[in-house]
């Protein structure tokens, strides 16, 4: 049953990583964690983290439509959105030269129009409860950029950038913005979760094959 000070959290991407970790601990405050997931049989895993605490939806932030109806039914069932997580990305790994089109097309769909898609949907409810708090999961590449991680690097730019003015644009409307910018953590961001450009240019070893190995080691560790 939900209490009065309970907050509702919607967090995007919560099948591994930070997403799963932060189901976990905001159960664990006693909070009502909603969390997004891609795939059918992630939802029964995610609920179970904490039984009528933990929700799951199926959703892919891509998708504009399914996006607002997602909110929408999250808003309609508990009544307020009081945190939203945009949490779900990936990272993309190859030279600038090296990323075809539909590379940066797909990377910037997910890290940027996905995150863009679920903070205009949320916003609305926001502003008529009067406040709210979007987290921002970004990187420590949204503000320094690393040889071989360019279009990671712009996506995550990008959010920082549109985040950046909603919290001069709604702050008085008590619509609070965090950027969260980690480095390194042992998530699978650096492993099953990572994509590679299929073109890679020998010319690059020196720089974004030097990147590409020091992950490779990193990951897990």
């Amino acid at each position: 049953m939900e209490q009065k000070d309970q907050k509702i959290w919607l967090v995007t991407g919560v099948s591994s990583g930070f997403g799963k970790e932060l189901m976990r601990s905001i159960t664990e405050a006693g909070d009502i964690a909603i969390g997004t997931v891609r795939k059918q049989e992630q939802v029964a895993t995610t609920e179970a983290i904490a039984p009528g605490s933990a929700f799951a939806y199926l959703l892919d932030v891509r998708d504009q439509q399914q996006v607002q109806e997602v909110v929408t039914q999250v808003h309609k069932r508990f009544g307020r959105l009081d945190v939203v997580v945009n949490n779900a990305g990936y990272g993309l790994i190859g030279a600038v030269e090296e990323a075809s089109a539909e590379d940066v097309r797909q990377q910037l769909e997910t890290n940027v129009f996905g995150a863009l898609f679920v903070t205009q949907a949320a916003m609305p409810y926001m502003r008529k409860q009067g406040g709210g708090h979007l987290i921002q999961i970004s990187s420590v590449g949204g503000f320094v950029s690393y040889p071989g991680a360019g279009i990671y690097n712009a996506s995550k730019y990008a959010l920082e950038g549109f985040s950046e003015a909603i919290a001069k644009e709604a702050g008085h409307l008590d619509i609070k913005v965090t950027m969260v910018e980690p480095g390194p953590f042992r998530t699978e961001w650096a492993g099953t979760s990572l994509k590679h450009t299929e073109q890679q240019i020998d010319d690059y070893r020196a720089s974004v094959g030097e990147f590409r190995d020091w992950l490779a080691s990193d990951n897990g560790s």
